[in-house]
């Protein structure tokens, strides 16, 4: 995909700044288990370069990582309009609605041992994670401590709930990574269908245990700045300047609700994927299929694996939605529901200053 022009609007100069920050540096040597990010302005740990006026989104997988309001940006944005980045992929269907978002950019908030779905109120149970969004995130957080923190990394104020993904490794050294996009989409589905996850659902995507690729379209392996690539089964080697490209982690979740579970023995049978825009009987409520893609500063490559198994198979990624209700209602309703894309910065909803 050809790169998209800048348009001249006001918000360009704030957001441009952003993207001329200098690089950001791989973080590794060992780190232990637990560390957290620094609260540098966000252009530090995510100087990619800006391709738009509503937070340099590139399209349905872009590679955005600056999207923060800058000290002249207003607190809210309104949606863009289409543009040919968010045409349909080769071979969907014409006029698919897939490719509609709205977007949350989430930077490094900390790292443990820690799994709060998985194993709950047992700290070091877990392998390595990186956790995105809200800042509190442990093994004893619920829905109500998440939502009591008022705290987040991520660029939309609104945005409290908790991402995250097995920590990488490279060459046997922990990579810090430089943050997350968290494309909330249609999935194909109608987007009128479409409903906000339920406050306090949490889910999984992925396998953690596999012991051979998985479905690429769960999870899957690219570079970021690299539009034309193929997703891979395993760590590509990626150009890397330290800014503008580098090794990227994409993890899709399923995107139809039980419609009364909020979450399951596995974390994972009360939802279900669409299959050519349709829910399943079992799982009748359209919810967003968020499509997480975590970015490192690093080329990747043949020695990267993850800690879930020190292996590169075991990509997946889980959520807990701690979202501020609210917002979540509304961004689904003026960006999803009205089929307009909004992006990064779009949808009326609050965004954060860049410090």
């Amino acid at each position: 995909m050809k790169r998209i022009a800048l348009i001249t609007l006001p918000l360009i100069a704030a957001v441009g700044a952003v993207a001329g920050i200098a690089a950001v540096r791989a973080r590794s040597g060992g780190a232990a288990p637990s560390t957290t990010a620094s609260d540098a302005p966000a252009g530090d740990t995510a100087a990619i370069a800006v391709g738009a006026a509503d937070g340099a989104d590139a399209g349905p997988d872009g590679d955005v990582l600056s999207a923060f309001a800058g000290p002249a940006a207003a607190a809210t944005a309104t949606p863009m309009p289409r543009r040919t980045a968010d045409a349909p992929k080769p071979g969907d269907p014409a006029g698919t609605p897939q490719e509609i978002n709205f977007l949350t950019v989430c930077r490094f908030s900390h790292r443990a041992a820690d799994d709060p779905i998985v194993f709950p109120g047992v700290p070091g149970a877990s392998h390595s994670h990186d956790f995105f969004g809200n800042r509190t995130t442990n093994a004893a957080s619920t829905y109500d401590s998440l939502r009591a923190a008022e705290t987040t990394s991520c660029n939309r104020t609104g945005d409290t709930a908790a991402y995250w993904a097995p920590s990488l490794l490279v060459d046997g050294q922990l990579v810090e990574p430089l943050g997350i996009n968290a494309y909330y989409r249609t999935g194909g589905k109608d987007p009128a269908s479409i409903q906000a996850f339920p406050a306090g659902l949490r889910m999984i995507a992925g396998d953690a245990k596999a012991t051979a690729a998985q479905p690429l379209r769960v999870t899957s392996w690219g570079c970021f700045g690299e539009a034309q690539m193929r997703p891979q089964a395993t760590p590509p080697t990626c150009p890397f300047d330290g800014r503008t490209n580098g090794l990227k982690l994409t993890v899709r979740f399923p995107d139809c609700w039980d419609g009364v579970n909020l979450d399951s023995a596995d974390h994972k049978s009360h939802m279900a994927y669409s299959m050519r825009g349709q829910c399943p009987a079992s799982h009748p409520v359209p919810v967003p299929m968020i499509v997480l893609n975590v970015r490192y500063a690093t080329a990747g490559g043949p020695s990267a694996v993850l800690a879930s198994g020190n292996s590169p198979y075991t990509g997946h990624a889980d959520f807990f939605n701690a979202w501020d209700q609210a917002t979540l209602e509304q961004l689904v309703r003026n960006c999803l529901n009205a089929s307009v894309h909004c992006g990064a910065t779009g949808g009326g909803a609050p965004l954060q200053r860049r410090r």
